[in-house]
């Protein structure tokens, strides 16, 4: 597994203690060089999002990954659920849309 990925598996386990956490690297996907590790797509599910807004998820979510998101991710798209709400879905959530920018 690539170290950025790594990183961000561990520090939302410890931070989050998700029910549920995939996290993709979506870098294949834009303008950046093979081997990237620079956008991301993240869906977490877990209880400490109960009672809070979209906002305040992606707060929790942003505080963990700080380092990260001050350096070496570019792009990170955040589904962010309650137990519930991912039930509710039937564990899915909506694929990312392609990327528009970059020339590639």
């Amino acid at each position: 597994m690539a170290q950025v990925q790594e990183s961000i598996e561990k520090k939302l386990h410890a931070a989050l203690a998700p029910a549920f956490l995939s996290v993709e690297n979506e870098s294949h996907n834009h303008n950046v060089p093979a081997g990237s590790e620079s956008h991301f797509k993240v869906v977490i599910v877990s209880d400490q999002f109960e009672g809070k807004q979209l906002l305040a998820r992606h707060r929790l979510v942003n505080a963990a990954l700080k380092e990260e998101l001050q350096g070496t991710i570019h792009a990170l798209a955040l589904h962010t659920l309650t137990p519930s709400e991912w039930a509710a879905r039937g564990g899915e959530t909506n694929a990312s849309p392609p990327c528009l920018g970059g020339g590639k």
